[in-house]
């Protein structure tokens, strides 16, 4: 058990001048208005982590218009993961008193004429060009969006506003790609790049109308944020979070080539096989919310091993449509609690310094994301896909030891 860190009074997430600002919120705008602010973070988590796992579903079709291999593919994931992993960090540190409110919608028009930029890119050159873009949106709204919840509700509703707003990624995680799936069939992949475009901008407005002017007098120093590096229970959150999520995408980016290419499924079969995925996802998500509250390590530990059994058996289960698509919905079913449970992880262990652990948390799980996708395409091209799966469940090993051993956690 560690012992939490010393309250920072400058920390914007649980500052008093954080309470002051709902407090004032609330008076003047009334509990309704309040919960429109924390649902448009919500949604603007929900629009940048989608447009992150756009690629997963259309990546054949992006393949073959654009003449490339399926493994060059995951660079459309590697590229804006190793961006968003930098910028979530920077953004929290770089913001300082700049109004959150602008930051967050200014980052989601940048979103948007990323998507647009995407959907119109002639080569993967351009493409790789706009998913750079997407990456600095990822980190820099995932980061602020973060950290809202304390200055929206009042202290009692801080929990609830925090699972909302990270409520957009969860949702994101597992109906993004399905999403994708299903435009893409039925208008071809530029239209899905185009929605998210709209998408993009239409809670940019409700963002602009919702958020109330969220200025901060101070943000997280550079020395405050290294600092919580010194936490063994957020290091080890980290750790997991590292080779959990990075084991998850090496297989997770090539899900529609396993589906096509190894368990024979049509194209057809697509969109609906993975709609099944998001739904497994969300009951997920769900489970997992209230039971990671309660029991934390058993539930993480869940999470793990449903993982670990999944990419161990897709190789020999998954040439048969029966076992691939019963597998795809345990896949669903463990991955939909990861984000969730990691997030209580963070939060339990740095509850004084929230924004900082949480900044920390995104950029490590997009690395994770951007080191899976690039390991995944590097594994696929030379080996194929079922020792890709087969190196994806071995990075499963690490987190399900950190999470079973004794020591430092929240």
């Amino acid at each position: 058990m560690t012992r939490c860190l010393p309250v920072n009074p400058a920390s914007p997430t649980r500052s008093s001048a954080q309470g002051d600002d709902a407090a004032l919120h609330s008076e003047r705008h009334g509990p309704p208005a309040a919960w429109t602010g924390v649902a448009a973070a919500g949604l603007a988590t929900f629009c940048v982590v989608t447009t992150e796992m756009l690629p997963v579903g259309l990546l054949l079709p992006i393949a073959d218009t654009l003449g490339v291999s399926v493994g060059s593919g995951g660079l459309l994931m590697f590229v804006p993961g190793i961006l968003a992993a930098l910028c979530a960090p920077l953004v929290v540190v770089g913001a300082r008193g700049i109004d959150r409110r602008r930051i967050l919608c200014g980052l989601l028009l940048l979103l948007a004429g990323a998507n647009l930029a995407s959907a119109l890119a002639p080569s993967m050159p351009w493409l790789l060009a706009a998913r750079v873009l997407v990456g600095g949106c990822i980190g820099g709204v995932w980061a602020v969006a973060g950290g809202l919840a304390g200055r929206l509700v009042p202290p009692a509703s801080v929990g609830l506003a925090t699972a909302v707003i990270f409520g957009g990624v969860a949702v994101a995680s597992v109906l993004g790609v399905p999403l994708g799936a299903l435009i893409g069939e039925l208008a071809g992949w530029r239209s899905a790049f185009g929605a998210m475009a709209a998408l993009s901008a239409a809670v940019l407005l409700f963002a602009a109308w919702a958020l109330p002017p969220l200025p901060v007098a101070q943000s997280v120093s550079s020395r405050q944020l290294l600092g919580q590096l010194r936490n063994p229970a957020l290091r080890r959150g980290l750790f997991i979070t590292l080779f959990l999520v990075a084991g998850h995408f090496m297989a997770y980016t090539f899900v529609r080539p396993v589906l096509q290419s190894l368990a024979g499924f049509d194209q057809a079969w697509i969109g609906p096989l993975l709609f099944a995925y998001g739904v497994a996802g969300i009951a997920g998500n769900f489970l997992a919310g209230g039971a990671a509250a309660r029991r934390l390590r058993a539930t993480l530990m869940a999470i793990v091993l449903g993982l670990l059994a999944t990419l161990s058996l897709l190789p020999w289960l998954g040439v048969l449509r029966p076992g691939a698509a019963g597998l795809l919905l345990l896949w669903g079913l463990s991955y939909g609690g990861v984000s969730v449970a990691l997030q209580t992880w963070v939060m339990q262990a740095a509850r004084d310094a929230v924004e900082a652990a949480t900044s920390l948390f995104v950029g490590v799980f997009n690395l994770a994301i951007a080191l899976g996708a690039l390991a995944g395409g590097a594994s696929v091209d030379a080996w194929g896909l079922p020792a890709a799966l087969l190196i994806a469940a071995a990075c499963m090993l690490a987190p399900l030891a950190a999470v079973g051993l004794r020591g430092d956690r929240p």
